[in-house]
């Protein structure tokens, strides 16, 4: 095979590697950008003109909007969906989910529904009703955004005026904002223009309608997962952790979860020491427990029904210590004591016949919506890593038959001497 051959091939497999990664970068970038399921939110409704958008009357037949859409708002990024009391949608997230809300153009605003007579008016004296904006100018299309967040208080409105028109390229989604745990209530106001042609030379006066996109959605954490760390040292304790210092408990931003603390210690009685519960109460984020006992922390997800339960030991009672780490009662506990057993730093129990009864190192089960999301990972990564693979093997095939056939080229000529007469030279 001659040198051009070979380096011919050589930038074939070049190139195929080059488009095949530029493909799973331009995967991944998608991905990233629109990541999880989609959710379709909010519908277009009549509001009359000039009256704050207050109005909710159905697009009917004979209206200059009828059976077409000025848009899409959607939600992605979550992990899973449930539904509220009232139906609004609830999008549980968990760790390395971004949920964003997004608006997707679907008009010229200059020519709606390829109409050259309907348009985006510019409404100068715009003003909303419900979340209490004056008369301001709107300009072409004004969206509206409030928040209410976990202690109900409702959160300024924030309003893009103009927003058509600074998005008035048709299928261009558009990020609207990046959601983390809250409620939400979302309006797109809008005026519509008809400006028919002119008849007999003369103008027809235009006519103006409004028109409002109005919807409500939640996000929660999807985990029921809350935190304890050691004060002195900030490490993270497991269950069953022992601690000398005390603890403090993170919330991780996880603001809807339902959190309790139940606190127990050993009291002298008639039957020797005994578990008495001293309180079994609401927890606080940030608030530390310095005073020896067993805390029992059990944290529940109202919206997936999920429940986890960590044990933290606090001082340096063996019994307590044991009770806390291996999950026996202290009756257990106070028997193998009784017997000859030691307990260990960790809470431990070292049996006399040198047999360890562990720590119970329970696991932390994941929820469904964890596991769905892992198993949308999972997926999303044997596709890449497939996609790499295929790539890697054409690279090897293609350098294998250019070893082959330079090797072929290569290949000493073996000459039979016998064949030859005396006559006959060998060439």
């Amino acid at each position: 095979m001659c040198k051009g051959k070979v380096i011919k091939l050589l930038s074939a497999a070049f190139l195929t590697v080059v488009l095949l990664m530029t493909t799973i970068s331009a995967m991944a970038e998608e991905n990233d950008n629109h990541s999880g399921n989609r959710y379709y939110l909010g519908e277009s409704v009549k509001t009359g003109w000039d009256n704050g958008y207050k109005g909710e009357e159905k697009i009917t037949e004979g209206d200059v909007h009828f059976n077409w859409k000025i848009g899409e708002f959607y939600v992605d990024g979550f992990t899973s969906t449930v539904k509220g009391d009232d139906d609004t949608p609830i999008f549980l997230k968990n760790v390395g989910d971004k949920v964003q809300l997004w608006f997707s153009l679907k008009q010229n605003i200059d020519k709606l529904n390829n109409d050259e007579n309907l348009s985006i008016s510019e409404d100068s004296n715009g003003s909303d009703e419900y979340f209490s904006v004056p008369k301001t100018n709107f300009g072409r299309g004004v969206l509206i955004i409030r928040k209410t967040d976990y202690t109900n208080a409702k959160n300024d409105p924030i309003i893009y005026k103009d927003y058509l028109a600074a998005k008035a390229s048709p299928d261009a989604d558009t990020e609207v904002e990046l959601c983390e745990e809250g409620d939400y209530e979302v309006a797109l106001d809008y005026e519509i223009k008809n400006d028919p042609r002119k008849i007999f030379d003369v103008s027809i006066i235009p006519t103006y309608s409004n028109y409002k996109i109005f919807f409500k959605f939640s996000v929660r954490n999807g985990n029921s997962m809350v935190y304890p760390f050691d004060i002195k040292t900030k490490g993270e304790l497991s269950n069953t952790s022992v601690t000398e210092n005390g603890f403090y408990l993170d919330f991780a931003n996880s603001r809807y979860l339902d959190i309790n603390i139940k606190k127990e210690v050993l009291n002298e009685g008639a039957n020797g020491l005994a578990e008495d519960v001293r309180f079994n109460r609401p927890a606080k984020d940030g608030e530390e427990y310095t005073e020896e006992g067993i805390y029992t922390i059990t944290s529940s997800n109202r919206y997936t029904g999920q429940l986890t339960t960590k044990r933290i030991y606090v001082g340096n009672n063996d019994v307590l210590k044991a009770v806390a780490a291996t999950g026996l009662s202290v009756k257990e506990v106070n028997d193998y004591i009784a017997s000859g057993a030691k307990v260990e730093s960790n809470g431990a129990i070292l049996l006399k016949t040198q047999e360890t009864i562990p720590v119970d190192k329970a696991n932390i089960q994941p929820t469904a919506a964890t596991e769905d999301s892992a198993k949308g990972n999972i997926f999303i990564d044997n596709l890449l890593w497939f996609i790499i693979g295929g790539a890697a093997l054409v690279v090897i095939i293609l350098i294998v038959i250019i070893i082959i056939a330079v090797k072929k080229k290569k290949k000493p000529k073996f000459v039979n001497i016998e064949a030859f007469t005396e006559d006959q030279e060998v060439e």
